[in-house]
């Protein structure tokens, strides 16, 4: 694939457009003017967004999509083209895309410019004063935060982030002024490529068995990314980032940590937490946030950070911090019927589910609610890896139901299933069940579940989808 693509007005096409990282690059082109166009197997509310700033979609991935573009400049199909500049489309791919897909196989055979998804968000990052945002966990919230946060401040930036966000509308933004906020995913080893004005690193673990061998490998990986940004804005609460990287601009929440930026008299509780902010060892003032638990407050110390390097006042951001709601798919209420409350989390790694269950276990214990951890692994190799891990990682919940593993394109070893992981967790956690299927999870839990629980459904596949039948049933019973 090439690296160097071509933002003068040549066309992209994007396959698999209504991918979550794919549509907020083609909607930052689309709205900057550049010709987009995409295909993906059905049709979203992400795609509806893009075909509303004229993006055309195709709604099949078949070698008919390029040859559109031939038959448009009256080419006609089959008949040898003198490939220019200026006849073939740019071709966008993520590495979700098999090299077998008929629509990726046309443009090779045509000669299209075939490029990676990082490699477009490389260039575009190149063209900004840009603030990537990379770490194992909360990156999308993080870089959620800090798009949210300048927004608010008036500084008008570009965004490309890995989850929606109601306060932007999406999961992009094009702004007028010269800073770009961007996730930067480490799970294919792409960050690398990302010459970033500020590179925020959250933390570092091993997540992605299925890349990395081992977490030097990962830590190789994020060495590549600190070195190609100017400045780097870390957590030393992390030991990684601590000891291996040592952040120029650090953030912790121990007040005797000596970080740059650090928090004291932090109050958790079930519906906001607060603290005072430090920088420097100089009080600036008191923080809100509608966002729960400490891994929430270490985001926003990291979007702090971030701000004050930029010059703009305490007051300011924080105003702009409390108003911030999160991403979707971060601890997202997804509705409440029967006085059963539903959340939606993308929480798939064991620290993370560990975080999350954290933080719902001080809004359960408030309002009075059983809390319910329904969960999904992701990918087999990820759940053999660290199944001691997942083990330990539900204690904080009361009822626990695993369904089978979301391969997420991984061939099945047949070395692990759900089950193995229900047996693991029944060790810490005796309340924990096994439904192999989402049509036995939904069964199971409309059984299971009462009034006053609080369900938090966590994963990064499609577990989600049982979320809107539960509450339409739910709605119907009275108990």
């Amino acid at each position: 694939m090439l690296d160097s693509p071509d933002f003068s007005g040549k066309p992209f096409h994007f396959i698999g457009v209504g991918g979550i990282g794919m549509s907020a690059i083609a909607h930052v082109l689309a709205a900057q003017g550049l010709p987009v166009s995409g295909s993906d197997i059905r049709l979203t509310h992400i795609t509806e967004r893009l075909q509303s700033l004229g993006v055309e979609v195709f709604l099949k991935q078949e070698a008919a999509n390029i040859e559109y573009f031939l038959s448009r400049q009256r080419i006609p199909v089959g008949v040898a083209v003198e490939t220019t500049e200026t006849q073939l489309p740019q071709v966008v791919c993520s590495t979700a895309i098999n090299p077998s897909n008929p629509e990726y196989k046309r443009a090779l055979e045509l000669g299209c410019p075939i490029f990676h998804r990082s490699d477009i968000l490389a260039g575009l990052i190149q063209q900004h004063q840009s603030i990537s945002v990379a770490g194992t966990h909360g990156k999308t919230t993080t870089s959620s935060l800090i798009a949210h946060m300048l927004v608010e401040c008036g500084v008008d930036p570009t965004v490309v982030v890995g989850g929606e966000v109601p306060s932007l509308g999406g999961n992009a933004r094009s702004g007028k002024s010269e800073y770009l906020v961007a996730e930067a995913d480490e799970s294919d080893g792409s960050l690398v490529k990302f010459q970033s004005y500020i590179g925020v690193l959250t933390n570092i673990e091993l997540d992605h068995p299925d890349h990395y061998s081992d977490l030097d490998q990962v830590v190789d990986t994020f060495k590549q990314f600190s070195e190609r940004c100017q400045h780097i804005i870390g957590s030393i609460d992390c030991p990684v980032v601590r000891e291996r990287f040592a952040p120029a601009i650090g953030y912790s929440l121990d007040a005797a940590s000596g970080a740059d930026y650090c928090a004291s008299q932090i109050e958790y509780s079930g519906h906001h937490t607060t603290a005072e902010i430090w920088e420097r060892g100089t009080r600036l003032g008191s923080l809100t946030l509608k966002l729960l638990g400490k891994h929430n407050l270490s985001n926003a110390l990291a979007a702090i950070a971030v701000g004050r390097f930029l010059e703009l006042d305490f007051a300011t951001i924080a105003a702009a911090l409390a108003t911030a709601e999160g991403a979707k798919r971060r601890f997202e209420l997804r509705g409440e019927v029967n006085n059963i409350r539903f959340i939606d989390d993308y929480a798939h790694h064991p620290s993370e589910i560990q975080t999350t269950l954290a933080a719902a276990k001080l809004q359960a214990q408030a309002d009075g609610r059983r809390l319910v951890a329904v969960f999904q692994p992701h990918r087999f190799t990820r759940t053999l890896t660290f199944l001691p891990e997942f083990a330990q990682s539900f204690v904080d919940a009361e009822v626990v139901a695993i369904s089978d593993i979301y391969s997420a394109g991984e061939v099945n070893p047949g070395n692990v299933t759900g089950q193995h992981l229900v047996n693991e967790i029944a060790k810490y956690q005796p309340t924990v069940y096994y439904q192999p299927t989402l049509a036995a999870m939904e069964e199971f839990l409309n059984q299971t579940l009462e009034p006053g629980d609080m369900a938090i459904f966590l994963g990064a596949g499609n577990l989600n989808q049982v979320i809107p039948k539960l509450i339409d049933a739910q709605s119907t019973l009275k108990k």
